[in-house]
């Protein structure tokens, strides 16, 4: 499903109408249903709604769900962020009459009753959101900033209309305040803001209305797009019934140090856990011991070490292995002190096959290394794209999708960075945001599981946005059965990679 900026979806709603012959006030009415549907399922027929509006079409659709509520037995109250009915567009004014028709009777701003009932808005059983659109820019303010402050002060569950109120469309950012809602109902195609930002929180849980845009208008691409459980089944690789170890991907993993010898276990554990047909791991005396001890079907590559992590003279031993294998991963756990920059600086000047570059690797390409040649998959979260672009971690997650892109601008290559949303940026294809995940990732050694399931997919001859983007919801495809199955939070990277190969079974199945 592609993702809409607010200029998007203000061209498929023209595009609608003017090309298309759909009148705005047919789309208003089905967004309005789409709404009450909504309402109808959080709130009991009979029960207490009271209906926020705007001056605008978003105000407008409020009004189709004030009337639908009367109409169907609601205890309402419509609440009008406007002096009268003259700063109404003519879309909402319609609607206004309408709903005054069913016996909707609002309540406008100027009158001396509305900042009662705003500040009875506690005693309500549901809230609507039908202030500000996708088409808000600048910071909430007057009446409409009361309004805001007054819903979430309320502690109402709310339903907003489209965007929460005070949300950014296309950044998430809060301008000023905004609606926490309990639920967004959106139109046409999901929206920028609800993957980021607050945007993200305030949402609450979303669903996308289906209101009669024309189909062939929500499948014109757009620059970012959310990829599903199809789109990643389609593209994994199959096994073959004859098949054998080296026919599945060899995968070299370059990762570890003394004090994180965990890094390497977990990225080698990632890899085999999808399917890996040889995963080899280079690292220290001390860091292969351990990878011995806890993945005991890995090779190993000893290296020199030098104070606990691996040597410069380490890289002709690991260009010696290039030739073993389809793809690699550098960096988890290794640091990014001098010895090790020198070593990966030695090693990246020869290498050509695809990697993985993250963790500790991404820190020395901050710190001025050059990147490998071939095609690679970077792995920065947000400290780490910060140091990358030279800037500071509030201003790359500001907004996320403009970051990708400048980061895959400025290193020429496919960009996965992390967050509550992942997002994939690659120079091939349109940017790729993952659906999958939890509040429980949020601990240390996830990423070690991702760096080597990615290696993998890239050895198994997927390209590197592709192997990116299927990577990403299989990891959190998998975290997510961790949640159901252990709990919401407390289990482990490696729990994550112990669940992969079910997480796959579930994942394509028909």
């Amino acid at each position: 499903m592609w993702i809409a900026t607010a200029a998007q979806s203000r061209e498929i709603d023209r595009r609608a109408i003017h090309e298309r012959g759909i009148p705005s006030r047919i789309l208003m009415e089905r967004a309005g249903n789409a709404v009450f549907e909504a309402v109808s399922e959080l709130l009991t027929e009979g029960g207490k709604l009271a209906i926020l509006c705007g001056p605008g079409n978003n105000g407008g659709d409020g009004f189709v769900v004030a009337r639908l509520a009367k109409e169907n037995g609601y205890c309402i109250d419509c609440l009008v962020a406007a002096d009268d009915e003259t700063r109404l567009s003519p879309d909402a004014k319609e609607q206004l009459d309408l709903a005054r028709a069913a016996g909707a009777m609002p309540i406008f701003a100027s009158e001396p009753r509305f900042q009662g009932k705003l500040d009875c808005l506690g005693c309500k059983g549901l809230i609507v959101d039908a202030l500000l659109g996708t088409g808000a820019r600048s910071e909430v303010r007057g009446v409409v900033k009361e309004a805001i402050l007054a819903i979430n002060r309320s502690g109402v569950p709310t339903v907003a209309v489209d965007v929460p109120s005070g949300i950014a469309c296309d950044t998430g950012e809060e301008l000023g305040e905004s609606v926490w809602a309990l639920r967004t109902v959106t139109f046409g195609l999901p929206k920028r803001f609800l993957f980021q930002g607050i945007g993200l929180e305030h949402s609450g849980y979303w669903s996308v209305a289906d209101i009669g845009f024309p189909e062939d208008l929500l499948q014109e691409p757009t620059e970012a797009m959310l990829i599903d459980r199809n789109w990643v089944s389609s593209l994994l690789p199959e096994r073959l019934r004859a098949s054998h170890k080296g026919d599945n991907g060899a995968v070299l993993i370059v990762a570890g140090s003394l004090r994180m010898r965990g890094a390497a276990v977990l990225s080698a554990m990632g890899a085999l856990g999808v399917g890996a047909g040889l995963v080899t791991v280079a690292g220290i005396d001390e860091v292969c011991d351990a990878v011995a001890a806890q993945v005991p079907e890995a090779l190993l590559l000893p290296l020199p070490g030098e104070n606990g992590r691996i040597a410069p003279s380490a890289a002709p031993i690991v260009l010696a292995q290039m030739s073993k294998c389809e793809a690699a991963v550098f960096g988890p756990g290794m640091t990014h002190d001098a010895p090790v920059v020198e070593f990966l600086g030695r090693v990246w000047k020869e290498w050509d096959k695809p990697c993985v570059v993250d963790a500790d690797a991404l820190n020395a390409v901050a710190n001025g290394l050059d990147l490998p040649g071939p095609d690679c998959i970077l792995t920065p979260h947000p400290g780490e794209m910060a140091r990358l672009l030279r800037t500071t971690t509030a201003e790359v997650q500001s907004d996320r999708f403009a970051t990708v892109q400048q980061a895959r601008d400025a290193t020429g290559k496919c960009v996965l960075f992390k967050g509550a949303h992942t997002i994939v940026g690659s120079s091939e294809h349109p940017m790729l945001v993952n659906p999958t995940g939890n509040p429980g990732m949020a601990s240390g050694g996830m990423g070690d599981v991702l760096s080597g399931m990615l290696a993998t997919l890239m050895a198994q001859s997927l390209p590197d946005a592709l192997a990116a983007g299927c990577g990403m919801f299989w990891h959190g495809y998998a975290a997510n059965l961790c949640a159901d199955l252990i709990g919401p939070f407390g289990y482990k990277a490696s729990d994550v990679a112990t669940m992969l190969p079910q997480a796959r079974a579930r994942m394509v199945q028909p």
